[in-house]
């Protein structure tokens, strides 16, 4: 009980809260971008460190997108708990729209377009990943 007294004690504090918050933050956007990088079929750190801009546009939406959903589940809670539950919750629809705009796309192969630097395409999944984090931003409580 005297452990949880000292921790709540420091997330009481706004500058430890906000350390907490932003720590545990970035650990879930690695964790949350190795995911991504999983199901992607190709590396993206390979393909950006190459030049590939469709890559870095897709990879960049990822990212803001991930922390964009962060920012609403922080905002909307008032621990880090709640808040990551959130946006781990958030990220896993954001990771399932991924699959659905891959699906609905049957032309053409979504990740084949954006490896082979289709910059169109790695601006529209860069897009996607951002408007769709502010949709499902507004509905975490």
């Amino acid at each position: 009980m005297r452990n949880e007294s000292v921790v709540d004690s420091l997330l009481d504090n706004p500058y430890t809260s906000t350390l907490a918050f932003v720590s545990v933050a970035v650990l879930a956007l690695i964790v949350c971008l190795f995911c991504f990088e999983l199901v992607t079929r190709y590396n993206c750190w390979k393909e950006i460190k190459n030049g590939n801009l469709a890559v870095a546009m897709a990879t960049s939406g990822k990212i803001f997108g991930i922390c964009n959903v962060f920012r609403f589940s922080i905002q909307a809670n008032d621990t880090v708990y709640q808040g990551m539950i959130w946006a781990l919750f958030g990220f896993a629809i954001l990771l399932a729209a991924y699959f659905l705009f891959e699906f609905l796309t049957p032309v053409f192969k979504i990740d084949d377009e954006i490896k082979r630097d289709n910059r169109a395409v790695g601006l529209i999944a860069m897009m996607i990943s951002v408007s769709l984090s502010y949709l499902i931003g507004a509905t975490i409580i």
